[in-house]
């Protein structure tokens, strides 16, 4: 069975020795807005974190790699995607609110201005 997200930033969280508070300190210092109770929900597993918040999760986890002296091994969220993808079948990689947004200036048929 292959890794989920939470499982891999679980075991980089452990790899770099960081306390689950110390990994939400960081987080935060990187402007990640979720809370400690849900940063450590993401990494259990028990919530699974928006592409942002891995990133930023990943960003502090590589941070603390290269300040060991190492390199940055953990994933962002676009490599993820393109393994499961790849394992998993196909999946909608745009980002979110890419849906809502227009192309140009034209108005879409059904606007609720009337036109």
């Amino acid at each position: 069975m292959a890794d989920r997200p939470s499982d891999v930033l679980d075991r980089f969280r452990l790899q770099a020795e960081l306390s689950q508070g110390e990994l939400w300190m960081r987080y935060f210092e990187l402007g990640g807005m979720s809370t400690a109770l849900e940063v450590e929900a993401f990494v259990f597993g028990a919530l699974e974190p928006s592409p942002h918040d891995h990133d930023v999760l990943a960003h502090a986890l590589n941070e603390r790699f290269v300040e060991l002296g190492g390199n940055h091994p953990v994933p962002y969220a676009d490599s993820v995607e393109e393994k499961r993808s790849v394992v998993g079948g196909p999946i909608d990689n745009r980002r979110p609110g890419a849906q809502g947004r227009r192309r140009s200036g034209r108005r879409r048929s059904g606007d609720e201005d009337g036109s």
